[in-house]
């Protein structure tokens, strides 16, 4: 019986094609739901490099590309082309056995063969080689082969290396990079068997088995068990994270069992999210409670629609409760109290400050109060006045007096009262009763808690996850991402009582963003350090990505009318390209600029939704703030309004004076805001701003 593996590549290329052509591909394969190929008529093309390389037709413009190994009746999808450049692609490309790692590679051949003759001549320039004090056996210890070996021993810089990026097989081009990069033999071993799924190199490796090679790679080919699977791949074509884990990945969320609290870090798109996603299933499927969380409620809603993808089993979904964080501290409160607790809303607050500040004469303004009150008192749980004036203040940089510290708490205090009277509360108030509540439950309610955006949330909130799950194996799988810390909560896990020392990985391959925006966007977060989640300072050592395409287009226009034509101009381009509505995201920095937007897209025939919005929001283009993209993704995304007026936000910043190191955080906070913005996007992104750009943009050339 013929057995069906779908590439990555190919299911990449079906998502971009316009709904016509899928339906041609969806029939020119629907044999395969009677276990047959016959009738596709797989081509052998003369002067191919590869002979188990094969072509189907699939319309008159466009051909599929198959692989077909000797043995296993085993037939790969690889890609779907138009017709000239699936004719070239099948004759360059090359199939192979990695020999010391078992998985299946893929080089251009042609491509390689043709650049020879330029880097052999530069090599009789150069008296130095890259990889000059590296012999043969080393590299062939890692992986490389015959046919690489020569083209290696030309190069003479990085940047030639970096070039061959598309064209070599990549576990050898990994291996060179980190030779490259400065790494012994032995570590880049250690580092390019992250590729295995049990990072354990075969004992043996058959150089002629394509099929074993295929299966030991399933970060790259999936095996198909029937129609009903292969059906349900392609109605959700983007949804790649659903079948392909990186091995990286796959060792974290189908690990058996972690002894105790796991903290998983790595940048935008190094699929964090999909590594919690794949461990709440494996959790649940072992039949433990599992409680996903997250800081907004947008992402709790994307969680929630991914699960449901994920998992078919009723009973294993039913064992997954997903809810933010705010409202899981709201519910706690409300059914131990019996009535719904009043939220205080932002002027409110502002505006009992303003009255506490008067009548206790506070020389501070209210944003430092409210911080004060927040970062201190509420992060470190302090139980009145004599607490707080023992406090060490971890995290503010004002130094104040003892006097001062008096004061402060006594507006502090006032305010309290003031809020206390008009019966409302903070959310950050909800959260500290729920976790006391919480936490004198005589047994805890979760077996596993899987935190998504770990780095948002608030010390008075992580005690309340702190509660909700006993201390043990598999209690808390925690990842984030401090370059996108939104928020200004800053949190040591050890002081909450969570122990992850020698549970900490990192990923640092990016499966969403190509190489171009991710390179272009990390300059937008500046070159300050960054702490993370466990008292050690974070960096972005290692992200890269292997995808590519054009690069970010920014323009700037003369006033606020232009960039809205200019941006119903770009949105209609990505339409016309056959982008759906739906994979296009829009953000701004303010709420107050998402009406111009759908009004002026509104008044183009372009429907607009919001970012939340599901179901019959398909055909519609989606809007939102950039706080609102958080673990959201698009195909194209577009940023407006990033001037100098709007970003940073005059507002969101503390004055220099009052509070340097506030000051420089709020800064910060603001550049990793429009970091995450930007890299929502897979394959286009386009930036724009009215008048001045705004100081965090790069340097830029249209």
């Amino acid at each position: 019986m013929p057995r069906l593996a779908i590439a990555k590549s190919f299911l990449t290329g079906y998502a971009n094609l316009e709904k016509s052509v899928r339906k041609s591909v969806d029939e020119a394969i629907a044999r395969f739901e009677h276990h047959t190929f016959a009738g596709l008529h797989l081509e052998k093309l003369h002067g191919a490099l590869d002979p188990h390389v094969r072509t189907i037709r699939i319309d008159g413009g466009r051909r599929g590309i198959v692989l077909k190994p000797d043995t296993g009746d085993v037939y790969c999808l690889l890609a779907v082309m138009e017709h000239d450049a699936a004719i070239k692609y099948a004759k360059s490309r090359k199939f192979s056995v990695n020999q010391r790692l078992g998985v299946l590679e893929v080089r251009d051949a042609t491509a390689l063969e043709q650049v020879k003759p330029a880097l052999d001549a530069l090599a009789q320039t150069r008296t130095e080689k890259l990889f000059a004090e590296y012999g043969d056996g080393d590299l062939i210890n890692l992986g490389l082969d015959a046919e690489v070996l020569p083209i290696v021993r030309l190069l003479t810089s990085e940047d030639h290396l970096v070039a061959l990026e598309s064209m070599l097989p990549q576990p050898q081009y990994l291996a060179l990079v980190a030779l490259a990069s400065g790494m012994s033999p032995e570590e880049a071993w250690e580092e390019i068997c992250r590729l295995l799924p049990d990072a354990l190199p075969p004992a043996e490796v058959d150089t002629d088995d394509l099929v074993t090679a295929m299966e030991r790679t399933p970060g790259e080919v999936v095996f198909v068990s029937g129609p009903d699977e292969l059906a349900q791949m392609l109605a959700h074509p983007f949804a790649l994270w659903r079948v392909f884990l990186h091995p990286a990945q796959r060792r974290l969320a189908r690990r058996p069992s972690f002894n105790g609290a796991v903290q998983v870090t790595g940048g935008a798109g190094t699929g964090k999210t999909v590594t919690a996603l794949h461990r709440a299933l494996h959790l649940a499927e072992k039949g433990g409670s599992v409680l996903m969380t997250t800081y907004t409620t947008t992402l709790a809603e994307s969680l929630d629609r991914q699960l449901d993808l994920l998992i078919d089993d009723a009973g294993v979904r039913d064992r997954i409760t997903v809810i933010n964080i705010d409202k899981l501290s709201y519910r706690t409160v409300k059914n131990t109290s019996g009535h719904n607790p009043k939220i205080a809303g932002r002027a409110e607050i502002q505006a009992l400050w303003e009255i506490a500040i008067e009548q206790t004469g506070a020389p501070f303004s209210a944003a430092f109060l409210h911080r004060e009150w927040e970062q201190v008192i509420l992060a470190q749980d302090l139980a009145g006045r004599d607490a707080y004036l023992r406090s060490e203040r971890r995290g503010r940089g004002r130094r104040i007096s003892p006097g001062q510290k008096e004061r402060t708490w006594a507006a502090i205090s006032r305010f309290l009262e003031l809020l206390s009277d008009s019966g409302a509360h903070t959310y950050t108030q909800i959260a500290s009763e729920a976790a006391r509540i919480l936490a004198a439950e005589p047994v805890p309610r979760y077996q596993h808690v899987i935190v998504d955006e770990a780095q948002d949330l608030h010390p008075a909130q992580w005690r309340i996850l702190r509660a909700a799950v006993a201390v043990g194996p598999d209690d808390m799988f925690i990842v984030g991402d401090p370059h996108q810390r939104i928020y200004d909560h800053r949190v040591s896990l050890k002081s909450l009582g969570i122990t992850v020392t020698g549970r900490s990985h990192k990923l640092r391959q990016s499966y969403r963003t190509t190489a171009e925006i991710l390179n272009w966007a990390v300059r937008l977060l500046g070159v300050e350090p960054v702490a993370g989640l466990d008292d050690a300072r974070d960096d972005l050592t290692g992200y890269r990505s292997s995808l590519h395409g054009r690069r970010p287009v920014v323009r700037g226009l003369p006033d606020r009318r232009a960039e809205l034509d200019a941006l119903e101009e770009q949105v209609r381009a990505w339409l016309d390209a056959g982008v759906e509505p739906h994979a296009i995201g829009i953000a701004t920095r303010f709420t107050s600029g998402l009406t111009r937007i759908e009004k002026a897209l509104s008044a183009a025939g372009i429907d607009t939704a919001s970012l939340a919005a599901t179901g019959s929001a398909q055909d519609c283009v989606r809007v939102g703030t950039m706080h609102r993209m958080k673990g959201l993704e698009f195909r194209c995304v577009a940023v407006t309004g990033v001037d100098a007026g709007a970003v940073p936000a005059s507002a969101a910043l503390t004055s220099q004076d009052e509070d340097p190191t506030a000051h420089a955080h709020d800064l910060q906070r603001e550049r990793c805001l429009l970091f995450v913005a930007c890299t929502r996007a897979r394959d286009a992104l386009y930036v724009s701003y009215a008048g001045r750009p705004s100081a965090f943009l790069p340097d830029h050339h249209n």
